[in-house]
């Protein structure tokens, strides 16, 4: 069989994909009706055509009435067979619920919600996310390829047996570069309930998904950042500085006089040198002047590696990104916060 020229293929694919897209408006929720579902033969079905066009020139050129029933027959099976399956997948509901922040080459998990009002559950119905093709997401991807035989991340369509009512439902797509991610469109498709004819629908959503940068390690004050929970200060570990009052001790000759307690010689109790503290670790700065990398996407990667890090021993900090005013950076702590910094990141120009 001969393979048309990937050169004339895709202007028709093309084609194909906006007529398709004109026929279903982006929406958070969709309806399977006549405008968006559309039937053809499958794969198998077209084995099932060629064999009715056998039967029928058989039966003619013959004259025998009995393979000329045969093919009568095939064909009513064909006709109830189109009949059911369009009706197996017309009228299905679909709502988008959740699209997860993601890091960077790892997969966005969508949540979406399915309902069925008709009385009869609908069977063998497969969702998936139309895969995008790129390079680079093909070769990480095939390094990865054993890790994602353990997770079960094989972006394989999800296949549902049975859904009667109501069922909630969990795809993933892939990533490969930080910023906004504009969800691929969903296929429905069923070839319920004789596999002759396939029918299927196309579903875009109008929200879309965020991805953050891959973290990059880096080594940033080391001194101050914590490498364990073990390593965490506990409230009560302080380092010499200027801000809180930590002690009282008696006056060595040669300290400074600014630090002596005049009070307590006023009062005459003797001459007293004051001692302050800053507290050790209590809060951290990461700011985006500060990142050694070269490069915008680099600083941004180290940003995102020092976020998690913080985020995950639960040390309050803020973080500081070019053309933010001093003031707007808030400071938390934990993993909330944590993903609300990720999610700046990845919005961040």
């Amino acid at each position: 069989m001969k393979i048309l020229p990937r050169n004339l293929t895709q202007p028709l694919t093309a084609a194909l994909a906006r007529w398709f897209a004109k026929r279903a408006p982006k929406s958070d929720s969709a309806t399977l009706n006549l405008r968006n579902v559309y039937i053809f033969f499958s794969r198998e079905g077209m084995l099932f055509a060629l064999l009715l066009v056998i039967t029928f020139i058989a039966g003619i050129n013959y004259g025998n009435n009995l393979v000329l029933g045969l093919c009568f027959y095939l064909v009513s099976v064909w006709l109830i067979s189109f009949h059911v399956t369009f009706a197996h997948i017309s009228g299905l509901q679909v709502r988008l619920l959740e699209v997860t922040l993601a890091e960077a080459g790892e997969p966005i998990w969508v949540t979406l919600q399915l309902r069925s009002e008709s009385r009869q559950p609908r069977r063998q119905l497969a969702f998936s996310f139309e895969q995008r093709v790129d390079k680079n997401l093909s070769q990480q991807t095939n390094n990865r390829q054993d890790d994602s035989k353990l997770s079960g991340d094989d972006n394989r369509p999800v296949l549902l047996p049975r859904l009667q009512e109501q069922q909630i439902i969990r795809l993933s797509v892939p990533t490969n570069h930080r910023g906004q991610f504009e969800l691929p469109r969903l296929q429905i498709k069923t070839v319920y309930p004789l596999g002759i004819m396939r029918a299927w629908s196309y579903v875009y959503f109008e929200r879309t998904a965020w991805v953050y940068p891959k973290p990059l390690t880096f080594d940033w004050q080391a001194q101050y950042l914590a490498a364990s929970t073990e390593d965490l200060p506990t409230g009560g570990q302080y380092t010499q500085g200027q801000d809180d009052f930590e002690r009282l001790d008696n006056y060595i000759e040669g300290e400074s006089l600014a630090r002596v307690s005049w009070a307590h010689v006023a009062r005459g109790q003797g001459m007293f040198t004051k001692h302050f503290a800053d507290p050790v670790g209590h809060e951290q700065t990461l700011d985006y002047a500060d990142m050694p990398a070269a490069h915008h996407e680099q600083k941004l990667a180290q940003l995102a590696y020092g976020v998690r890090t913080l985020g995950q021993l639960g040390v309050p900090f803020q973080m500081q990104l070019p053309n933010e005013a001093q003031s707007a950076a808030a400071i938390g702590q934990g993993d909330p916060f944590a993903q609300a910094c990720l999610l700046r990141l990845a919005k961040t120009l």
